[in-house]
């Protein structure tokens, strides 16, 4: 018996019956393979990168007081950091990063018992991380780069001369980029003697495997649903925004967060 195809549901997608579903799936799942085998050698060649020995001291504004990058790797032989957008003008912290770093505090004790340590570090001041941070919830060690240069030197601040000239040194190129503060994430490895080696930065859509939100809009129906929109994450807002009438204006450009005194409806949130 021939099963005829029907059209319905999202776009008008096609139904079929369940033996013609497994078969298409097989061949779906084919590919998926290639691609996690892809990942895996991707990965390899990732931790194969060669290394860069960190010759510059950084010290950070945290909740201990002065820290050095060694301090920040807490025992630990590897580091990961979050650079989290957040400059010294703004009164709260990107919500593009809000939504990275909703997914963060749940992998600290697994990521701490397989040798690694996880920071965040904003050019922020540290009392205004800690006011957001508190707002947000979350827990995991936020520190300031406000007095030294380690924003700059990871390529993740921009100079007024850059914002002027609309070109920014980011994602290893020289690009147009919307703000004074990129997203990003680098590894840093620190051995016995305790030199600090940097070993891997990676910016923009090379984060989206910190995304878990993404990842799981990945297997649904419509996805990302981001392709209406001026730009992929205009429907982000911060976790605690989104039962304030929220609405997304798909003409609606990135607005860089409201500054240091504004009113709560000014700024990225006004739609």
């Amino acid at each position: 018996m021939t099963t005829v195809a029907t059209r319905t549901g999202i776009q008008g997608r096609e139904v079929v019956s369940p033996r013609e579903w497994i078969s298409i799936r097989k061949e779906l799942l084919r590919k998926e393979k290639e691609f996690t085998k892809l990942r895996d050698e991707l990965s390899r060649q990732r931790r194969e990168l060669p290394w860069e020995k960190v010759e510059k001291e950084y010290v950070f504004d945290g909740p201990n007081g002065r820290e050095s990058l060694a301090d920040l790797f807490a025992g630990r032989s590897q580091l990961i950091v979050y650079h989290f957008m957040f400059s010294p003008e703004w009164a709260e912290g990107c919500p593009s990063c809000s939504l990275v770093s909703d997914h963060l505090d749940g992998t600290l004790v697994h990521l701490a018992n397989r040798d690694v340590t996880l920071a965040v570090i904003s050019r922020a001041p540290l009392a205004q991380i800690d006011l957001f941070k508190k707002r947000m919830g979350w827990q995991f060690r936020w520190v300031s780069s406000f007095t030294n240069d380690f924003n700059w030197d990871y390529h993740v601040s921009f100079t007024k001369e850059e914002m002027a000239n609309g070109k920014k040194n980011y994602n290893y190129d020289v690009v147009e980029f919307p703000s004074e503060e990129g997203p990003g994430a680098s590894v840093f490895y620190k051995n016995d003697a305790g030199e600090i080696f940097h070993t891997y930065s990676s910016f923009a859509r090379g984060l989206d495997i910190l995304v878990g939100t993404y990842n799981l809009l990945d297997l649904v129906p419509k996805g990302r649903d981001e392709d209406g929109l001026a730009f992929p994450m205009a429907w982000v807002r911060h976790h605690d925004r989104y039962a304030e009438g929220y609405v997304v204006d798909p003409k609606s450009q990135y607005v860089a967060p409201k500054s240091v005194g504004a009113s709560c409806c000014s700024g990225e949130y006004q739609l």
